[in-house]
């Protein structure tokens, strides 16, 4: 039986945590208790410290609600009054892959007359990430997020993010998704402009600025729900969308990934350990707003969805 976790704003400082099960949603504390299953934490972020023994647990909550759903009837809540949380409050390091769609990097390739590859493995290229801040550049779903000061060309970028829930280290391919706890939206949101620095001359290695390009308040919207991978048959064959102010700009699917989640997971683990609570954004289709030279606006909202994990909604301001 499928279910999925969120969190959620209360009168207290710390979030609460909700389980989705069958569209309906429950405060997880709430019937825990009433079906007396002991959780060791409520956060998503200690969850997934010993993430198969809670897994466990929340399997068999699910199903305990599904048996006999008025016996959790108290512990309803209604979705649309919430305001929720990034699934998680305390992430580790947030790993983002580039370059990593087929149709992405033919689009690029076109708009801006670049040789790409559309088969790095063939070409000896690795897998390549850079890495965006944890919780200072976290979005929940529906936040607002200010346009970063100086910024004349926010974009979009709709990706798979992977949330590890076991320590990795070395890991091969084969069994890399074995450290995946679960699966969510995210949103590389990434100021264009901010990623050259003009006053250093060309030839500098220091004329590029990753931070300034896609690390800022707000730049990584996740969320809404944390999906166990259990419920993700093959993370490579999902379509995912985004929608800016209604109109569709990215239509695809991580079948085009050109390197999978489990390649991404065996090449990081490769060179450092990964924890629970890391996150992989796995790299962004066509679409694109630097492709068309269109950019965001403050006003603009923007609908990430992704087939069978739900649909993440951020406000620009």
């Amino acid at each position: 039986m499928k279910y999925q976790l969120f969190a959620y704003r209360t009168d207290t400082a710390t979030p609460a945590t909700g389980l989705r099960v069958n569209d309906q949603a429950y405060d997880l504390r709430g019937v825990a208790t009433s079906a007396q299953v002991e959780l060791a934490v409520l956060a998503i972020d200690g969850l997934l410290e010993d993430w198969a023994r809670a897994n466990e647990q929340l399997q068999a909550l699910a199903e305990g609600i599904i048996n006999n759903p008025a016996g959790f009837d108290e512990h309803r809540l209604d979705l649309d009054a919430l305001e929720l949380a990034t699934p998680l409050q305390r992430p580790g390091t947030i790993y983002a892959a580039g370059a990593n769609y087929r149709d992405h990097v033919a689009a690029m390739g076109r708009a801006f007359n670049m040789k790409l590859s559309l088969d790095p493995r063939s070409d000896g290229i690795a897998p390549w990430h850079f890495i965006k801040a944890g919780r200072g550049s976290l979005a929940a779903h529906k936040q607002i997020v200010e346009m970063p000061e100086g910024t004349k060309k926010l974009d979009w970028e709709a990706e798979l993010a992977v949330v590890i829930g076991r320590r990795a280290y070395r890991v091969s391919k084969d069994k890399a998704l074995d450290y995946v706890a679960g699966y969510t939206c995210a949103n590389d949101l990434s100021a264009r402009d901010s990623l050259v620095r003009d006053a250093v001359d060309a030839s500098s290695p220091f004329r590029f600025d990753w931070i300034g390009h896609k690390v800022f308040n707000g730049a990584c919207p996740l969320g809404p729900y944390l999906t166990p991978a259990q419920f993700v048959q093959d993370p490579e064959a999902l379509a995912i969308k985004l929608w800016r102010n209604g109109t569709i700009e990215q239509d695809s699917n991580t079948s085009n990934h050109m390197y999978g989640v489990a390649d991404q997971i065996e090449y990081l683990s490769q060179r450092v350990e990964l924890f629970p609570g890391d996150v992989i954004l796995t790299g962004t289709p066509a679409g694109v707003g630097m492709e068309k030279g269109v950019f965001l606006a403050r006003g603009d909202v923007l609908k990430v969805w992704i087939e069978g994990l739900g649909e993440l909604e951020t406000i620009i301001a």
